[in-house]
């Protein structure tokens, strides 16, 4: 009797229809644009998946629900985090989405599998005084310091994730309107304000760096490279971490930890949450009420510290 134990990934190469299958996940993984961790990520969980699949000697399109509910109770016994596993989920219903967009299966049969209940995290948010610190502390100097504070500027002042940055176009920015053009998650276009600081560093960085940096491609990007191309997700992390360094910010600063600045520092001003929510890109109203924990946090230990009965 075969053992159920997830496969070894040094055993054989993965016979043909799960090569393919796997492919065509990481092609539709580039063609989206996704993040460079999550692409990898995800191949590996899907490679795991298969690996596993082969022992019972199933294709692609022979894993329905009720071999998913085993592979996915096996990944429980193995004591995984939560979080772990919800992303292992994750892969999964993409890897099936894709492959019901190819015509391999006929239906997504992880769409039924029900994810491991997350703790809510509190994201981090830096105080104004923080982002400012930090943002004045790039020069502008060199092309590449110009960009990097056009692209931190631009990060803040419109709360965009890494990918809606990176794949912002010149032709996005809307001066006159002091807006930008963003494409979020799952296609959706949103025009998002930008404020006096940002717009200056974005125009200040068109006007003396970007035309240094083009290597003459024609490359539609906003923000570009040393070398011309369009700058990675990986790039974005790397470059901040270099400035939160250099302005000896407390602990990690992501970029996500910008755009969570951008929402609570507008809620902390009396912003309306449907609002927050329509220029983080949020579709639910669900996903933008974490802020709202954010600053009930921050009141509640405020109220610890001032209240003579708290």
């Amino acid at each position: 009797m075969k053992n159920d134990a997830m496969a070894d990934h040094g055993s054989a190469a993965l016979p043909a229809p799960w090569r393919e299958a796997l492919a065509l996940l990481d092609r539709d993984l580039l063609r989206r644009r996704t993040a460079e961790r999550t692409r990898a990520v995800y191949g590996r969980d899907a490679d795991e998946l298969a690996h596993w699949a082969v022992r019972y000697t199933l294709e692609p399109a022979d894993v329905d629900y009720p071999w998913l509910r085993r592979y996915a109770a096996q990944l429980a016994e193995r004591g995984l985090a939560p979080r772990t596993t919800a992303r292992k989920l994750a892969a999964l219903r993409t890897l099936f989405r894709v492959l019901v967009e190819h015509g391999v299966t006929a239906a997504n049969p992880a769409d039924l599998l029900a994810s491991p209940k997350l703790p809510q995290r509190l994201p981090r948010a830096l105080k104004p005084a923080d982002v400012a610190a930090l943002l004045d502390r790039i020069p502008a100097s060199t092309p590449l310091e110009i960009r990097d504070r056009a692209l931190f500027e631009l990060a803040y002042g419109c709360g965009l994730r890494a990918e809606e940055l990176v794949d912002l176009d010149v032709a996005a920015l809307d001066f006159d309107a002091e807006q930008v053009r963003v494409e979020g998650k799952g296609g959706k276009t949103r025009f998002v304000p930008a404020g006096e600081h940002a717009l200056a560093a974005v125009r200040r960085y068109l006007e003396r760096a970007r035309g240094t940096l083009d290597a003459g491609t024609g490359e539609p990007a906003l923000f570009l490279s040393k070398s011309g191309r369009r700058l990675s997700t990986s790039d974005v992390r790397r470059r901040l971490r270099t400035w939160a360094r250099s302005a000896a910010a407390q602990g990690a600063v992501h970029p996500h930890a910008l755009r969570h600045s951008f929402a609570t520092h507008l809620l902390e001003g009396g912003a309306d949450l449907r609002a927050i929510q329509a220029l983080l890109g949020h579709s639910s109203i669900s996903t933008t009420q974490v802020y709202t924990r954010v600053e009930s946090a921050r009141l509640r230990a405020t109220y610890e510290r001032s209240h003579p009965r708290a």
